[in-house]
């Protein structure tokens, strides 16, 4: 189906990286809805806010479904209405409400969301998981070996954390029990704007100061054409994929950072200058995923 057709739900597309996601969309053809339970500062042409509480399976079955003046009368799993979800909506860090409020809102609205899709028809299903399933802080329990990649089992360190594996949990069982459909997860590093780049060069003083999470991060430009990819993908089932930046957020190498900083954790190939050390290999492979910006060049 040609993307000029293609109708895609954004839910948190008010948020720091949703407002990125809905412009790409809109920028390559798609028919947007941000679904939201605030409106967003602007809306790009071919996108339109929807405001919903998607903690209410209801809501989230209707904005999936049929809402008047948005997608008419679309009957449930007639393939007529909403082509793919692209699920960022959640409280989106740890502390800033109390752990379990925290992972009691970011579940609910996962299984709703996905419920709904199921409900619905839709069979791409993208959301929004994290670095932070990783292990992060890092500095307080560094990972097995450098570069950090999809191959070691989760390691949730906060609430925030654990919802996010949660919610990985969630996808593999969805996608068992629709065998056609694709569940991907994108473990987002510290997203990033272009204002955000002039307090980078300060990061070069202390190589400590952004080691909590290896250096990384991922300009909200290059999470929207992650999630793009990820929409447009052939696969199927349930995958996890890191979604950085190609570079680090430091001026120095990688290799002499990690040399610095943890000393003693393996380093299982040779690092070039200041490429990320969040591999993003398996992205690249399946998903075509080829970062389009970085800070070097704000």
């Amino acid at each position: 189906m040609e993307s000029a057709k293609r109708r895609v739900v954004v839910t948190g597309g008010s948020g720091k990286l949703g407002r990125a996601v809905v412009r790409h969309f809109a920028e390559n053809g798609y028919a947007v809805t941000n679904v939201d339970r605030v409106p967003p500062p602007e809306l790009p042409d071919g996108a339109r806010y929807l405001q919903a509480d998607l903690t209410d399976y209801g809501q989230a079955v209707q904005v999936l479904t049929h809402v008047d003046e948005h997608y008419g009368t679309l009957p449930v799993g007639s393939g007529d209405g909403v082509d793919a979800v692209v699920h960022l909506a959640a409280i989106p860090a740890p502390g800033m409400m109390p752990d379990s409020a925290i992972f009691r809102n970011n579940t609910a609205i996962t299984y709703n969301v996905f419920s709904a899709a199921r409900l619905a028809g839709i069979r791409r299903v993208v959301f929004a998981s994290s670095e932070t399933v990783l292990g992060l802080s890092f500095d307080t329990t560094p990972p097995p070996y450098f570069p950090v990649d999809e191959e070691y089992a989760v390691r949730p360190q906060s609430s925030y954390s654990l919802g996010k594996a949660a919610d990985e949990e969630l996808a593999r069982h969805f996608a068992r029990w629709c065998p056609d459909s694709a569940f991907l997860g994108l473990r987002f590093s510290n997203v990033m704007h272009p204002e955000h780049y002039a307090d980078f060069p300060a990061f070069d003083a202390d190589a400590r100061s952004r080691s909590w999470n290896a250096w990384g991060y991922i300009d909200a430009r290059d999470g929207g054409l992650a999630c793009r990819l990820a929409i447009e993908s052939d696969l199927v089932g349930a995958e996890n994929f890191i979604i950085a930046n190609a570079d680090t957020v430091m001026s120095r190498p990688s290799a002499e950072l990690i040399a610095e900083v943890f000393p003693g954790i393996p380093v299982n190939r040779e690092l070039s200058g200041t490429e990320t050390v969040l591999s993003i290999d398996k992205a690249r492979r399946l998903l075509g995923y080829e970062p389009q910006h970085s800070w070097r060049d704000a």
